[in-house]
């Protein structure tokens, strides 16, 4: 058992504007970890369910993007949380180990005894202190958040195999074409420092292969030794968690609760019903209410910023969000949909399972909205930034570039 007083540090990887191309258009504003879920950047929730780990010392976010694009968040997360936040940008890919060894230094400053790690495109309820608490009774290097999936789509994540009485990882395997198990990797961790002398034994490994490589002249010839990754570049899963499975260095720590991947909009909106209905008992003073006579009719679980303006003939809910500055007219109805920065909605306009652009305008007895397949390509509607849609015109399934305007009705059509 590990002393009370001992430090931790959480590491939060946020990837780069390479990365995340799925999500776009949305992601052409702003990164994509900084788009707002229930009212709050996606980083945030990560960082917020950080904040509960005892001893927390420091949180690093890990990227590509320019330092400039994070620096305001940042500065007002640190201020709002009283703990140090810090934006550490990669030079070149290292692999979501690599990354976390290139920046040892910095995350050893606070000689901290456990280290989290986390992805961001991660919607869960972050049972951070569980998982610390079931890492120090284990006793390994590390241990991983999994959950159990359904048999069909356990093939799209990594799958593991652990000891059902002691909860050691036994067997991994990334995204196999075989079934292997319905227990994933839910891409949050903890380890011990220990794991840096891990990452260091797989680059070493990689670069006396390479200096055997240039003694060989059969080697030379061979093709696939251009494929060889850098010595530099380690991955968690294939490179650290495949090869020290079953030898009680990591263990396991299972999740009955919510758990999605923020992959693309559709999920996005999904997952953002997913974290208002976790404020319920979390932040319930983050939800709105109202019955319809001095304020809109508010069903469900719905964030609205204060600055937004709402009609009180207005009907809102379940799983809406509207961001700053938004203005919602009278008699509007708003259900499943996330409205984002100066966005205009006219009287009697609808909108359903759609994701509204920043200073995004709908018209009178407009209708925005799609089937609700969060799945599917055009599953949800998404309008850009800037899109203006004119009175009564409808638009369905559909996916709007910025700076559109809309005179007529679409449906199941990509605006370029």
């Amino acid at each position: 058992m590990g002393s009370t007083d001992e430090r931790v540090v959480a590491v939060i990887m946020v990837g780069g504007p390479t990365k995340g191309t799925r999500f776009r258009p949305l992601s052409l504003n702003i990164p994509k970890p900084l788009f707002p879920l229930a009212g709050q950047p996606m980083v945030h929730h990560p960082i917020s369910a950080c904040k509960k780990i005892p001893n927390l010392a420091q949180i690093f976010l890990i990227g590509f993007y320019d330092e400039r694009e994070f620096a305001l968040y940042v500065s007002s997360i640190s201020n709002e949380l009283r703990v140090p936040v810090r934006y550490l940008r990669e030079d070149k890919p290292h692999g979501s180990a690599g990354g976390l060894y290139n920046f040892r230094d910095l995350i050893m400053e606070d000689s901290p005894s456990h280290i989290f790690l986390l992805n961001c495109d991660v919607c869960c309820s972050f049972p951070l202190p569980e998982m610390l608490e079931s890492h120090r009774r284990y006793g390994g290097m590390g241990t991983i958040l999994v959950i159990k999936v359904s048999a069909e789509s356990a093939n799209q994540f990594g799958e593991l195999v652990a000891d059902p009485a002691t909860n050691e990882l036994l067997h991994y395997t990334e995204k196999p074409e075989t079934f292997v198990s319905d227990r994933i990797n839910c891409g949050v961790y903890i380890f011990t420092p220990d794991i840096f002398t891990a990452i260091q034994g797989v680059s070493t490994q990689r670069k006396d292969r390479a200096n055997l490589r240039r003694l060989s002249s059969f080697d030379a010839l061979d093709s696939t030794t251009s494929r060889n990754l850098p010595t530099d570049f380690v991955r968690l899963d294939q490179d650290i968690l495949s090869p020290l499975a079953g030898k009680k260095q990591f263990y396991t720590y299972e999740t009955m609760d919510f758990w999605e991947q923020i992959k693309t909009p559709g999920m996005s909106l999904k997952c953002s019903a997913l974290y208002l209905a976790q404020f319920r008992f979390t932040s319930p003073n983050l939800l709105a209410s109202g019955d319809g006579t001095k304020s809109a009719a508010i069903s469900g679980d719905v964030y609205i910023h204060p600055s937004a303006k709402v009609h009180p003939t207005a009907k809102i809910g379940p799983n809406v969000s509207i961001s700053a500055n938004a203005r919602i007219g009278a008699g509007a109805r708003l259900i499943s949909c996330i409205i984002l920065d100066d966005v205009e909605i006219k009287e009697n306009a609808v909108v359903i399972h759609a994701i509204v652009g920043w200073k995004s305008s709908i018209g009178r007895w407009s209708r925005v909205q799609a089937s609700g397949d969060y799945n599917a390509k055009l599953g949800i509607t998404i309008l850009g930034e800037a899109v203006s849609v004119e009175d009564e015109v409808v638009v369905v399934n559909s996916i709007v570039l910025p700076n559109k305007t809309l005179n007529v009705s679409v449906q199941e059509e990509i605006i370029l």
